[in-house]
């Protein structure tokens, strides 16, 4: 096989790699009940799948530069993209909840290195000067996977059954890991590799740990009224105030966080976290709006988002090729936040009467906001970096991904929860049965279900049912509304940050920044 073409084919296994470890960090959400249903479970106990993969994810994505040159970037590589392989298919065997939660676990562990160890060898295969449209190929795995997770797990729920969510990761692991065994080397440059530094390991784990508890269950755990959301809270607020500390101090830290004195990686981390609120809060909220108050299947959600992820593409290529040009990346990131905020002001008013045609409009400025800020960001993250610093900056920049993802769902689920109590209770203080439009409702229904062969009393009954079904629609619509709202208002209040960028040399665009 020719240089050229080796080249490509990796390239094109690394970043399918990535996107597949990205769908299955959303492709469980759907199937949660058919899971608690067939296993035993309540909801409650279903939803530690979920949270579990999660906290595995964070804990072991900001070491994974650590590990790629402790253990060999190859053999871990390959070994983690095994792992995550054989663990999907336990997944699917498991008997019980828990035994499903621990292998689950285990998956997230494996999954890892799929996300960081990807973008680094993406990197490594462009030069300097290419350096966008590597970001922009990467992208396409970062926006993809979330984007399709719960459509494609609620198809393969719909039509299958939920262990195959699992399954389909086994031939597709496979061939990633032949190909990575014949393709994949060695970097030229590696970093060098002292005494592990357990400390740092055991804080970050108790640390990262605690806190992605806290986000996942917070909201399920009625937060602070918990005890041992309070305590996770604390311990997680501690360890890792100790563990900033500990890797400041210590020669040879398993987190290198010495590479945030580049004032493009930590200004790129901060607006990762707030695109990662964006991109996994706005993938949560539309699948539960479109299925729950507008009655869509998951194949009619998955093809609501489809136009978008298609334009995205297109967007993530033409980002690169306009910062190859010397576009300044703080206008591209400012359009783009733009752009998602103005998807959210229109989904903050669209109603129940919404069709899939302006659902599918509308998402349509998501999908390109998103996409035009990722080549930009991905880039400033790594920019001022020296190459073996890359992999460790690209791990942090990750992390902060997915943090803010955690975070963003954990936030709309409580905004979710608080604004429908809220609407439901002035809905209700405006009814008065000597109120003629409610007294009309309440007479229409009733003669609805007289129709229907109901007794007058039970018709009566039934008429209260009905209009309280509708003011329930109309709180959570409500609500939907009032968090796209937020997530929209996060982004804008995050434009100040690129200030910041551009005064880090006199002006110049952030992206050629160098800090060494």
């Amino acid at each position: 096989m020719p240089n050229g073409m080796k080249r490509t084919v990796l390239l094109i296994t690394v970043i399918f790699a990535a996107m597949m470890e990205l769908i299955d960090s959303s492709i469980v959400n759907v199937a949660l009940s058919h899971m608690s249903g067939n296993l035993g479970a309540t909801l409650e106990d279903a939803s530690w799948v979920i949270t579990s993969y999660a906290i595995a994810n964070v804990i072991i994505i900001p070491i994974t530069s650590f590990l790629a040159a402790r253990l060999g970037r190859r053999n871990y590589y390959i070994g983690s993209v095994m792992a995550f392989t054989l663990c999907s298919f336990l997944c699917g065997q498991a008997t019980n909840i828990w035994m499903l939660v621990t292998f689950r676990f285990l998956q997230g562990i494996g999954g890892g290195a799929l996300l960081s160890v990807s973008q680094a060898i993406v990197f490594e295969l462009f030069p300097k000067e290419k350096q966008n449209v590597a970001s922009a190929l990467f992208g396409i795995g970062v926006f993809i996977g979330p984007t399709i997770g719960p459509t494609l797990g609620g198809y393969i729920t719909e039509y299958y059954s939920w262990p195959w969510i699992f399954y389909i990761n086994v031939p597709l692991g496979i061939i990633v890991a032949s190909l990575c065994l014949l393709l994949l080397h060695e970097p030229l440059i590696k970093p060098r590799v002292g005494k592990v530094d357990w400390w740092g390991i055991l804080l970050l784990a108790i640390g990262i740990s605690s806190l992605q508890t806290v986000l996942e269950r917070g909201e399920t755990e009625d937060w602070f009224s918990t005890p041992y959301i309070t305590w996770l809270s604390v311990i997680a607020g501690f360890a890792l105030t100790i563990f900033v500390w500990w890797e400041l101090q210590v020669a040879h830290p398993v987190v290198n966080l010495r590479v945030l004195r580049s004032k493009n990686l930590s200004i790129a981390a901060a607006l990762t976290f707030i695109s990662g609120i964006g991109l996994f809060s706005s993938v949560f909220l539309t699948p539960v709006f479109a299925q729950r108050l507008l009655g869509f299947t998951p194949t009619q959600t998955g093809l609501l988002l489809l136009p978008g992820a298609v334009l995205a593409i297109l967007g993530l290529m033409v980002s690169a090729r306009l910062l190859q040009r010397g576009l300044s990346p703080m206008y591209m990131i400012t359009a783009g936040i733009l752009c998602f905020g103005y998807f959210s002001w229109e989904m903050s008013r669209i109603d129940l009467d919404a069709s899939a045609d302006l659902l599918t409009f509308t998402l349509i400025w998501r999908a390109v906001g998103l996409a035009i800020i990722t080549v930009p960001l991905t880039t400033l993250a790594v920019s001022s970096l020296p190459p073996a610093e890359i992999p460790q900056g690209a791990a942090l920049n990750n992390m902060m991904r997915q943090l803010g993802g955690s975070f963003g769902i954990a936030m709309v689920n409580t905004y979710l929860a608080n604004r429908t109590a809220q609407h439901r209770f002035d809905l209700v203080s405006n009814l008065a049965l000597d109120n003629p439009a409610t007294r009309a409702r309440l007479d229409g229904y009733t003669h609805y279900l007289m129709g229907r062969g109901f007794n007058a009393p039970a018709a009566k009954h039934g008429a209260l049912g009905l209009l309280d079904a509708v003011i329930g629609r109309q709180s959570s619509m409500l609500s939907f509304n009032d968090a796209y709202l937020a997530v929209g208002s996060v982004f804008v209040l995050a434009l100040p940050l690129l200030l910041m960028a551009r005064s880090a040399k006199k002006g110049k665009p952030a992206v050629i920044v160098s800090d060494h």
